[in-house]
C-alpha cells in the first residue's frame, strides 16, 4: 500500500481522486491547497496535483516538492486544451500530466507507473547508499521509512544534526546514511566516542596536540576534527562531554576554528558534525549539565531513532539479514531461521534494541551446524553446562541484564576478565565441535594458528 497526496481546491475532484486511489488499495492524503500539501509531504510516495490553484499553483508546488525530494513523482492535472501548461509542467519536472476530465482506467495506469518509478528510484538510491556505507538498510515500517526519508532529505543540506535514540537503536547507521547522501560523501567520515576516554584526554583527541604538550605526548598528533576536514565528524554520546570541553566544541562549530593542545595558534577546519546521544539533552540543559548554546547549535535538525519495540514489523527482515550476514561470516552454510523462531523474536521486548537482536542472532548462527535454526532440541551442549535449544538460549540471552558500562568485579582486573571471557568462548567452541580445532577456529573467525596460540596461552587441550 502506497500513500498518495491528492491536491485540488475542488472538493468534488478530491473526492473522485480519493475513491480511485483507495479502490487500487492505496492510502489517500487530501490537501485543498499547495500550502497545505507542503505540510503533508511526510512519507508520501506520489503526488497528484491540480495545476490551477490560488496562492500556490501546481508548478510552484512542484518546484517546492522537488527541492525536498527530487525522486517523488508528481502527476499534474490540467484542464482540457491546456497543452501549453502541461508542457510547462513537464519541463518543471512533473512525472506525467493528465487532462481533466480523465479516464479512470487511464489515470489508474498512470498512478501504477508512477509508483513503480518511485520504488525503483528508492531502491537504486538505497543500494548506492548501502554500497557506500557497507551495510544493508533494513526498515519498511512507517516509523523507519519516515526516519530514512527525513535523513535523506536533510543529507544534502550542510547543517548540524542531532540523532537521538536509545542505546542499540542504530544511531550510527543514520549518521552514516546522512554522510553517504551528502555533498561530503567522497570526504572522510570520522567517528569519535565522547564517552570512551576521560575528559582531559578527549580535548587532545578531538583537537590534536603538539609534541610535549603533556606527559606521554612524545610526538604531535592531528585530532579528529583535522582528520575529518572536508568531511563529516560523528560525535557519539555527545552528552558525556564535560562542560569545559563543550565550550571549545561550540567554538569549533561556530567559527570553524580549533586549537591543538599545547599550540599557540588556531587552525581552520571545514567539518559537518552529526551528534548522537541516548540522553535527553534538553533536560540536561535545564539541569545545568549541558550548555544551552551548544545544544541549539547541535540540534539544528533533530532526528529520533525509534526503539525496536515501536517497529516490530521490521524484526523478521532484520533477523533474516543478520542471519545471512553471520552465516557468511562464520561459514555456516544454509543457516536460516524457522518461522516459529521468527515469531519468538518478534514477540520479545528487546530492551537492547537492534544491537541486542543482532548479538542474539550472531550467537544462534555461531552455535548452529547449518540448516534451519528453530525449536528442535540440540543433542550437543550449546552453552557450557546446559543442553538446550536455540530458542531457550535466546530467551536466556534476553533475560540477561543489559549493561552499557558493566563494573569490573573487585579483585579482578579488566584484562583478567577479558581473558576469562575469551577462555570461555574457546571452551564453548571446542565443546560444540567435539574438539575439532580447525572447525572451532573457523566458528570463532580466527586462523588455526591463532587458535592454537590461544590454546597454549590458556593451557587448554581438545
Amino acid at each position: 500500500m502506497a500513500r498518495l497526496l491528492l491536491v485540488d481546491d475542488e472538493p468534488g475532484m478530491l473526492f473522485a481522486l480519493k475513491e480511485l486511489v483507495q479502490s487500487r488499495g492505496h492510502e489517500a492524503v487530501l490537501a485543498r491547497s499547495g500550502k497545505e500539501a507542503l505540510e503533508k509531504l511526510e512519507s508520501i510516495d506520489a503526488v497528484i496535483s491540480d495545476y490551477a490553484m490560488p496562492e500556490l499553483d501546481g508548478v510552484q508546488l512542484l518546484q517546492a516538492i522537488r527541492e525536498r525530494d527530487a525522486s517523488l513523482p508528481v502527476i499534474m492535472l490540467t484542464a482540457h486544451g491546456s497543452e501549453r501548461l502541461a508542457v510547462r509542467a513537464i519541463k518543471a519536472g512533473a512525472w506525467e500530466y493528465v487532462t481533466k476530465p480523465f479516464d479512470i482506467e487511464e489515470m489508474g495506469l498512470v498512478i501504477d507507473r508512477a509508483l513503480e518509478a518511485r520504488t525503483l528510484r528508492v531502491q537504486n538510491r538505497r543500494l548506492s547508499v548501502e554500497k557506500a556505507i557497507g551495510r544493508s538498510i533494513v526498515g519498511e515500517s512507517v516509523a523507519m521509512r519516515r526516519l530514512i526519508d527525513a535523513a535523506s532529505r536533510i543529507a544534502p543540506r550542510d547543517i548540524t544534526v542531532l540523532v537521538r535514540g536509545e542505546t542499540g537503536t542504530g544511531k550510527e547507521l543514520v549518521a552514516a546514511l546522512i554522510h553517504a547522501e551528502s555533498k561530503r560523501a567522497r570526504k572522510p567520515l570520522v567517528r569519535f566516542n565522547c564517552a570512551a576516554i576521560p575528559g582531559e584526554l578527549a580535548e587532545a583527541e578531538l583537537f590534536g596536540h603538539t609534541r610535549g604538550a603533556f606527559t606521554g605526548a612524545v610526538q604531535a598528533r592531528r585530532g579528529f576534527f583535522a582528520e575529518a576536514d572536508g568531511g563529516t565528524l560523528v560525535l557519539d554520546e555527545v552528552g558525556e562531554l564535560p562542560l569545559p570541553l563543550q565550550a571549545k566544541l561550540l567554538r569549533a562549530l561556530q567559527e570553524g576554528e580549533i586549537q591543538p593542545v599545547g599550540a599557540g595558534r588556531v587552525e581552520h577546519v571545514d567539518v559537518r558534525v552529526i551528534a548522537c546521544t541516548n540522553r535527553d539533552l534538553a533536560a540536561d540543559v535545564r539541569a545545568g549539565r549541558f550548555r544551552e548554546d551548544l545544544y541549539y547549535r547541535l540540534a539544528v535538525v533533530e532526528l529520533q531513532v525509534p526503539p525496536l519495540h515501536e517497529h516490530r514489523e521490521d524484526i523478521p527482515a532484520l533477523a533474516a539479514e543478520f542471519a545471512r550476514r553471520y552465516a557468511e561470516k562464520f561459514g555456516v552454510e544454509g543457516s536460516r531461521l524457522s518461522p516459529s523462531l521468527v515469531s519468538s523474536l518478534q514477540a520479545a521486548d528487546w530492551p537492547g534494541n537492534v544491537r541486542q537482536l543482532e548479538n542474539a542472532i550472531a550467537r544462534l548462527v555461531a552455535l548452529s551446524t547449518g540448516g534451519e535454526i528453530g525449536d528442535q532440541p540440540r543433542t550437543d551442549s550449546a552453552v557450557r553446562g546446559a543442553s538446550t535449544s536455540p530458542v531457550l538460549a535466546l530467551q536466556a540471552a534476553l533475560q540477561a541484564p543489559v549493561q552499557e558500562n558493566p563494573a569490573v568485579p573487585e579483585g579482578q582486573t579488566l584484562w583478567e576478565r577479558l581473558d576469562a571471557f575469551e577462555r570461555g568462548l574457546i571452551e564453548d567452541a571446542l565443546e560444540l565441535t567435539r574438539g575439532n580445532q580447525s572447525e572451532a577456529a573457523r566458528k570463532l573467525g580466527v586462523s588455526r594458528s591463532a587458535f592454537i596460540d590461544r590454546l597454549k596461552k590458556y593451557n587448554l587441550s581438545s
